[in-house]
């Protein structure tokens, strides 16, 4: 099956014509390069050898930036200045930067609740442009292994980032001077490297715990097709958390107090990182803070102790992997294999974890720091017209359902959650009123039945629809997920072709906690959602209904009803407003029969009449 060329316009694809391209992880403690040469995939190492970047920006007053191993190395001295986790705050809202877990030990710049823009001795910077100092760092390395300047490059995210922090990815790398030729899912790109290496098919689950992110998906691999059925995550879990709690726990041991000590809260930060790491291979690792008036605490880290502070971060993994499997509509047992992905699956608790997870011992025969941007440069080889696309086709699914807001303040899911991506999809919707001409379209992202349970995205409006009866309009609207999942949306009015559309701006400030509560509200209020949902579809039907007769009642009812018969009317347009405030879904349907039935002669009179009045001044072999 053909994967869909992705290619600027004019943009020649000639199979002669080789093209640097090179696959980014942009990651939340380490990012790499790679490429492909030779048709191996592999990472690109700097000048000294080492293939690692760590993902620390310094900036300095009147200097240049420093990114990598020389700005980690004065986090604990300067850490005002020096931006690490970046990726943490990519897309997030000034309102969400401090509940993002851990300690953000950065002076942010006061907003709206806009991009948050951190203090820094070189002024302000945003997210964005900390993250295309990397990727610009990157760049530099890769065109310099390569001997030319690149045509094109796929940056991966994880899979549970929204419309908002794939923006923001995006925008970073156009900023760092890069085309970006697609945004690629990071358990995705590992299910390229582990399929076209391993030639696998089945169901597999991808386990990717990183620095900052962790994200489950289930995807089905057969014969070169890679189709995510399911995904979930936490934007917010990583190594970091783990680093975190050890360093917190080594401050609390110390008696050091981390708003009156940044320093040593840095250096234990750093201390806890390499600790971590000695754990995953021995029984106990040596530890101190550094007090702010030089004094040394020293002490030992052992396992149990060791176990009590991760594991509670480690076990938050499990509930998305039992949401992915049920999404995906199948059980642990189906899987063919786990494959881990991220520095933190080198740890032998979080494979332990996974193994009990799946019923299963995890792959991990790439390395997990690499393999993500091994299996983005096999892509970027791909849309770089290197190599015949018919060789693998890759579909991606969006995390949250789409939707536009209709009468009752409902929502009409459009795109549902798990459906693969790029994807359009289009539905007819109609007018409410006599001689509407306009239409206000509100776009919704969640799982909840209501408006008010969702995320507002966007809002337009469609104008010039030729009045007409309420129904009679059809209006068009067709929602467009590119393949980065970004979104689009427009409306058109099919009689008249009049159009309106709207691309979706994300605005910074989705938060992992309104990502997480969508999808579990979504599960524990279904009951009650669909109660409120049919409430919603008979009052607003009662609406339609009232409006009608009454509209009916003041041109017709003198001469076409007998005074009983509108006092019948009266008291069951009464009763259904009286219902309609106040009743339930069940009572206002049983009003609205009870009025279909005290106005149904009325009905017939006013066709009859209406026919009558059509047919006047016509013979009947003019209708034959």
């Amino acid at each position: 099956m053909a994967l869909l060329q992705i290619s600027e316009p004019g943009q020649s694809t000639a199979p002669h014509q080789h093209r640097l391209a090179v696959g980014i992880d942009l990651g939340t403690t380490n990012s790499l390069v790679a490429t492909v040469r030779s048709g191996l995939a592999d990472t690109l190492p700097d000048a000294t050898g080492r293939h690692l970047l760590p993902s620390v920006v310094r900036y300095r007053d009147g200097a240049d930036v420093i990114v990598g191993e020389a700005a980690l190395a004065a986090a604990a001295d300067d850490p005002l200045n020096t931006i690490a986790s970046v990726k943490r705050l990519m897309g997030r809202g000034v309102d969400d930067v401090k509940t993002l877990g851990g300690v953000l030990p950065y002076d942010f710049a006061p907003g709206d609740g806009g991009m948050p823009r951190i203090c820094t001795a070189a002024g302000l910077v945003s997210p964005v442009e900390v993250s295309a100092e990397i990727l610009r760092t990157l760049k530099q390395r890769a065109e310099a292994a390569l001997g030319g300047e690149l045509s094109g490059a796929v940056i991966t995210v994880p899979a549970y980032f929204d419309d908002s922090q794939r923006q923001a990815t995006k925008d970073a790398g156009r900023l760092a001077g890069l085309t970006v030729l697609r945004l690629l899912n990071e358990p995705t790109a590992a299910a390229v490297a582990y399929g076209l290496d391993k030639k696998a098919e089945g169901v597999f689950a991808i386990y990717d715990l990183g620095g900052g992110t962790f994200d489950i998906s289930i995807l089905r691999l057969n014969r070169g097709v890679f189709e995510v059925l399911a995904t979930a995550g936490d934007s917010a879990l990583g190594g970091d958390d783990m680093d975190y709690a050890i360093a917190g726990w080594m401050l609390g041991q110390a008696g050091v107090d981390v708003a009156t000590d940044l320093r040593a809260a840095r250096r234990a930060l750093r201390d806890a990182r390499t600790a971590k790491h000695v754990l995953s291979e021995s029984a106990e690792a040596a530890v101190q803070v550094v007090r702010a008036d030089g004094t040394v605490w020293e002490g030992r880290l052992g396992c149990e102790q060791f176990a009590a502070i991760v594991d509670p971060i480690i076990e938050r993994t499990v509930a998305p992997c039992k949401r992915a499997l049920r999404d995906a509509g199948i059980s642990a047992s189906d899987i063919a294999e786990v494959v881990l992905v991220g520095g933190s699956t080198r740890m032998p608790r979080v494979r332990h974890r996974a193994e009990l997870v799946f019923g299963r011992t995890p792959l991990a025969d790439i390395d997990p720091d690499r393999v993500v941007a091994i299996g983005a440069a096999i892509q970027a080889d791909i849309l770089a017209g290197n190599k015949a696309s018919d060789e693998m086709l890759l579909l991606d699914v969006i995390p949250l359902s789409l939707g536009i807001e209709i009468m009752g303040g409902m929502v009409e899911k459009v795109i549902v959650r798990n459906s693969t991506i790029p994807i359009a999809k289009a539905q007819d919707f109609t007018t409410f009123k006599d001689g509407q001409t306009a239409m206000a379209i509100h776009v919704v992202q969640g799982e909840r039945e209501l408006v008010s349970d969702c995320r507002s995205l966007a809002r337009f409006e469609l104008r010039g629809i030729p009045p007409m009866v309420a129904g009679a309009g059809r209006i068009r609207v067709t929602f467009q997920v590119d393949a980065d999942g970004l979104l689009g949306v427009s409306a058109q009015e099919q009689t008249s072709g009049v159009e309106s559309s709207v691309v979706v701006k994300p605005s910074y400030g989705l938060s992992d906690d309104e990502i997480e509560r969508m999808l579990r509200d979504s599960i524990a209020y279904a009951q009650e959602d669909s109660v409120a949902r049919d409430l919603r579809e008979q009052q607003t039907e009662a609406d339609r209904v009232l409006a009608a007769v009454e509209n009916a009642v003041a041109a017709d009812g003198a001469t076409l009803l007998s005074a009983p018969e509108r006092e019948e009317i009266d008291r069951a347009l009464a009763r259904l407003r009286s219902l309609r405030a106040n009743a339930n879904a069940a009572q206002i349907r049983d009003g609205i029969a009870v009025l279909d039935q005290a106005t149904a002669e009325f009905a017939a009179r006013r066709m009859n009449v209406g026919i009558s009045k059509a047919l006047s001044g016509h013979r009947l072999d003019e209708f034959s």
